[in-house]
């Protein structure tokens, strides 16, 4: 049996997307009618096809059957639960209270370095401040659980102190459930729920929001030649054997988040892909994130032109993912990339 996804393409921006939605010639991205389309990609394994969506009703009856459910998914609103900011995208900073991560390792390990950043964070207008204490950097060790809950509780308890939206970066349930109690807002495991088997399990009785993040291998190998018979629909497939997997197991909310996992896996080809496609990930009808900042592609792509901190690569590409409608992008550098986007954003959803 043939499987066919559905990915929005050709897109319109600010007063252009909403004259073009009033005349029905175009549809709203996720319900944002700053951002629209007129074209639909459907795929399957052998094959793509262009069309306009005036020409979904010519489609056979079973696949126009399956194209419209995908549209519905595409176009309607998708909420995060518990964060009322209506910035587009939302940012989420990092605070990595590690020794070793790939580009901050040592400088928020201690309490008084993290509570600044935590404050910096905050006012540079992060909107979610993601707080780790375990690098999943390439060619990195698992952390005992004692020592990565030793890093982050003091940092936890100060986040939640200042009101903050934490997500808490973990692969590990003893650390969620010690979390828990910090009211942690969103928990974003790397390994896609596959490291730790109780991880579900604490995630039905919290009941609260997580990202569903894609990772091929560990960290310690998931650089080793990574392969895919297809990137993007390898991903995607991945992600909807996971949502059923979480049905399976009575977690019944809406409140996930989708990560392809840039770099987790995946070489320049596929991360180059990803980003040139992402867009089909929405007719998963959950928000998507993107973890673009200071990536090793940056460097590959720019060759002698590289940096330390990256900041020019992170900015553009978050700003190729803000053309696709991806609504949360995990960065480092909060108050440069929130200038990159208010100076963008200004120029093409003028209204």
């Amino acid at each position: 049996m043939i499987k066919y996804y559905t990915r929005a393409c050709n897109f319109y921006y600010g007063k252009i997307s909403k004259e073009k939605i009033k005349k029905k010639a175009c549809l709203p991205l996720n319900g944002n009618k700053l951002i629209s389309f007129d074209s639909i990609e459907i795929l399957t394994r052998k094959s793509k096809k262009k069309i306009n969506i005036k020409d979904i009703k010519k489609l056979p009856l079973k696949l126009k059957k399956k194209v419209l459910n995908d549209l519905n998914k595409i176009t309607k609103v998708k909420k995060l639960s518990k964060i009322k900011s209506k910035n587009f995208p939302l940012l989420m900073g990092i605070l990595n209270a590690t020794p070793d991560s790939f580009s901050d390792g040592g400088k928020y390990l201690k309490s008084i370095s993290a509570y600044k950043k935590i404050k910096k964070l905050s006012k540079d207008g992060a909107d979610i401040i993601d707080i780790g204490g375990e690098s999943t950097r390439p060619n990195s060790d698992t952390v005992d659980k004692l020592i990565e809950w030793k890093r982050i509780k003091s940092k936890l308890k100060y986040a939640k102190r200042n009101k903050t939206i934490i997500s808490l970066d973990t692969r590990k349930s003893f650390i969620l459930k010690k979390s828990l109690p910090f009211k942690i807002n969103l928990l974003n495991d790397v390994s896609g729920l596959n490291h730790d088997n109780e991880m579900i399990s604490v995630l039905k009785l919290s009941k609260i929001p997580f990202v569903l993040h894609h990772m091929q291998g560990t960290p310690k190998t998931m650089q080793k030649n990574p392969k895919y018979k297809n990137i993007i629909l390898d991903i995607y497939d991945f992600f909807e054997k996971k949502l059923e997997y979480i049905r399976a197991n009575q977690i019944h909310h809406n409140n996930i988040i989708l990560d392809p996992g840039i770099g987790f896996g995946k070489n320049l080809k596929h991360n180059i892909t990803i980003l040139n496609q992402i867009s089909i990930f929405h007719s998963l009808g959950f928000p998507v994130m993107l973890g673009l900042s200071k990536k090793r592609f940056i460097k590959e792509l720019s060759g002698k032109n590289d940096s330390k901190d990256r900041i020019g690569g992170t900015a553009s590409s978050c700003i190729y993912a803000i053309l696709q409608g991806v609504q949360i992008l995990r960065v480092h550098d909060v108050n440069e990339i929130q200038q990159s986007m208010k100076v963008f954003k200004k120029l093409i959803f003028k209204k």
